[in-house]
């Protein structure tokens, strides 16, 4: 049964959208940042909210490790990524960025309540917002508290993690948040040498544990060994079927919340 908890005011941003997935390592952080970069290759006024307050990896992905955040007292001040995407990380606060945040449940989400009500973003169109892996207390708090327009939920096509996966829909659904759809990430594979792309698992295995969530699929990313090694994500220097991959994204979560 959900608990009735007032939710923040939606303030300057027209929508929030929550990237989840069941657990960790499956591609969720680095697909936050493709979104948000799309939203904003779109000409779409974005911001990326890394909600992940234990393993924060949003500021490396965007090639800002090392720069910190700013506040006058009042106001929290993002720092500003290529594409003028705001960005907002507690590794930003911390003295180094491998220092381990060592808070329990309540002042978890008091930091993410912190980084939605007292940052300064300004007008924006969309707020991505990347939630640690898991039904952890930052996520309910998010669900409960956020006015997230929905959330899209990360997964690989297995059937234990799908398993996993059920348990933040179930969550989402008893806390009143919309499930846009899923993102299938590392069910195939391109190879570095020749560019062919084929399966990681048997025929109809990367299907079948995918499908047993009825939900639409969004988008589809092979695993790719440049993105792996890759640092940070510079939009206009990545391959062009993950553009076209990302802005598929972007299309069909527009569609979804018309």
């Amino acid at each position: 049964m959900s608990v009735a908890v007032e939710k923040f005011s939606k303030m300057g941003i027209k929508h929030l959208i929550g990237v989840v997935s069941g657990k960790g390592g499956v591609g969720k952080s680095t697909t936050s940042v493709l979104l948000a970069q799309a939203l904003a290759a779109r000409g779409y006024k974005t911001g990326l909210l890394d909600a992940d307050m234990t393993g924060p990896s949003i500021p490396r992905l965007l090639g800002l490790e090392g720069l910190k955040g700013e506040s006058d007292g009042e106001k929290i001040y993002p720092l500003e990524a290529d594409q003028g995407i705001k960005v907002i990380s507690v590794n930003m606060f911390l003295p180094d960025e491998d220092e381990p945040v060592i808070w329990r449940g309540p002042l978890l989400s008091g930091a993410l309540k912190q980084f939605y009500e007292e940052v300064a973003w300004g007008e924006l169109d969309y707020l991505v917002v990347d939630f640690p892996p898991g039904t952890s207390d930052v996520v309910l708090s998010g669900f409960q508290q956020l006015p997230l327009d929905g959330i899209v939920v990360m997964v690989t096509p297995q059937d234990f993690v799908s398993m996993i996966v059920a348990k933040s829909v179930k969550m989402a659904v008893k806390t009143n948040v919309k499930v846009l759809g899923m993102i299938e990430n590392m069910g195939s594979m391109v190879c570095p040498h020749c560019g062919t792309e084929f399966s990681l698992f048997a025929q109809g295995q990367a299907r079948e544990g995918t499908e047993n969530l009825q939900l639409p699929v969004l988008a589809r990313f092979p695993w790719r060994q440049e993105l792996a090694q890759r640092g940070a994500l510079i939009w206009d220097e990545l391959p062009k079927d993950v553009q076209v991959a990302a802005d598929s994204l972007v299309q069909n979560i527009v569609i979804s919340l018309q």
